[in-house]
């Protein structure tokens, strides 16, 4: 009788179901956890274009309130770095390239098992369109 109760398969596909359930649901709550992780990245590539061509426009990487208007809007606070053929100061000759690296890091984790901090990089680069006598 025990061993004729041992072989029957009745109800196994319930537990098939609740443990599928259960994958679909961790696989659901980690994608939820990298979500914020490409909005990020996509807001801080968005940020890198903005400030090159308020770059471009004036001639010179002195565009600090659009930066702070950039860093309202998107709410990252990046690190920003300016590679340019500087004429005087922070001015920039027409056709003078103008790049600039953004780098901010994001943090993700996943419930108990901690945090896991992710860098994001945004590049941008233009020429100038300003010509300085």
């Amino acid at each position: 009788m025990l061993k004729k109760l041992l072989k029957s398969r009745r109800g196994e596909g319930y537990i098939d179901v609740a443990i599928g359930i259960l994958c679909l649901l961790v696989v659901v709550a980690f994608a939820v956890q990298l979500f914020p992780v490409f909005t990020s990245k996509q807001q801080l590539d968005i940020f890198a274009t903005e400030i090159v061509r308020e770059a471009e426009i004036k001639g010179s990487t002195s565009v600090d309130s659009r930066i702070a208007h950039m860093r309202k809007q998107t709410g990252l606070d990046p690190d920003i770095r300016w590679d340019c053929d500087y004429y005087s100061g922070k001015k920039v000759q027409l056709n003078g390239d103008i790049e600039v690296l953004l780098t901010d890091t994001v943090d993700i984790g996943f419930f108990i098992f901690g945090p896991f901090p992710i860098e994001i990089l945004a590049k941008a680069t233009g020429k100038s369109e300003v010509y300085y006598k």
